[in-house]
């Protein structure tokens, strides 16, 4: 016998204020087997992709069945063509990954190779060019909107002259993130150069386009705080009292270091059976660890005891 063809879908979409009959490509005929759409279901067709979808079985046909494992959905309300503003959130690199699907040869070989191992993707610098011309494109035509995230770059004097370099240059996009650089260096030498000192590790071209932010160093009332707030966030029970001691050790080491005395100090009060941490723990812990200051003070009065 003869196949059979669909030469095109006939389907007619009913809401509570009128009906439509529609003619739709042949394309639409597996969506609607695969959501097996049957007369009295209500569903909705986008129109841009043909995407169909079964929201369930209309009210009106609750009464067929005694017992039904659909679900039943009120008749849509308003026109049969409705407009939706869908906003979807893509990053650039999603783009990226999705235009980056090298296909392999169609020889044996090659097909047994991607068998073996997954696809490997490239991001060329050509393919980051196209994109951002197709963005730009969107984003002139009003269809897109930019909205630029935060790069945050801990520990930013570890890079070398030629990471650098590079965000010289990304920084000028007109799609560039807002970059944060935070480092704890004074003057010291760019990594990848020999003799270059500069403030911070950072080359004077790159500071010279970045904005300092005004840092002051935490006062004792602010430490005792912070700590408070990190006692409560674990679980340690802690007096006023030892808190305020844990303040005055942090100004005269550092924040960190009174932090680290919390749990060590929490561990010792359990030890004597007490439920919160007094000033009595807080002395005998500090007198067991150094910290990072006191340890470098020791080692450069002591040098010769030490082996080099």
């Amino acid at each position: 016998g003869y196949g059979k063809t669909v030469s095109h879908v006939v389907i007619g979409l009913k809401t509570a204020k009128g009906t439509k009959q529609l003619k739709l490509d042949p394309s639409i005929y597996e969506s609607l087997q695969k959501e097996k759409v049957e007369v009295g279901d209500v569903i909705y067709i986008e129109a841009n992709s043909g995407a169909v979808k079964r929201q369930g079985r209309s009210d009106s046909y609750a009464t067929e069945f005694d017992l039904e494992a659909e679900e039943y959905v009120p008749l849509p309300k308003g026109d049969v063509h409705k407009k939706k503003e869908v906003i979807q959130d893509v990053t650039l690199h999603d783009l990226d990954i999705a235009n980056a699907r090298p296909q392999g040869g169609q020889d044996i070989m090659s097909m047994m190779g991607q068998l073996m191992k997954p696809k490997k993707t490239e991001i060329t610098d050509k393919l980051r060019k196209e994109i951002n011309k197709v963005v730009n494109k969107y984003i002139d035509q009003g269809i897109a909107e930019l909205v630029p995230g935060v790069l945050f770059i801990d520990e930013v004097h570890m890079l070398d002259i030629e990471c650098f370099t590079y965000l010289h240059r990304a920084l000028e996009s007109t799609i560039a993130p807002i970059v944060i650089f935070a480092t704890n260096r004074g003057k010291c030498t760019i990594r990848g150069t020999e003799d270059i000192v500069a403030p911070h590790g950072i080359p004077l071209d790159l500071l010279d386009r970045v904005m300092i932010i005004r840092t002051l160093p935490y006062s004792q009332e602010e430490m005792v705080q912070i700590l408070k707030i990190r006692s409560q966030t674990e679980g340690i029970q802690i007096d006023d009292s030892s808190l305020a001691q844990l303040g005055q050790v942090g100004v005269k080491t550092t924040l960190r270091y009174s932090v680290q005395l919390l749990t060590p100090s929490n561990i010792l009060a359990k030890i004597n059976g007490k439920d919160a941490i007094t000033s009595e723990e807080i002395d005998e812990i500090n007198k067991l660890f150094y910290d990072a200051k006191s340890s470098a003070k020791i080692l450069a009065e002591q040098e010769d005891k030490f082996m080099k």
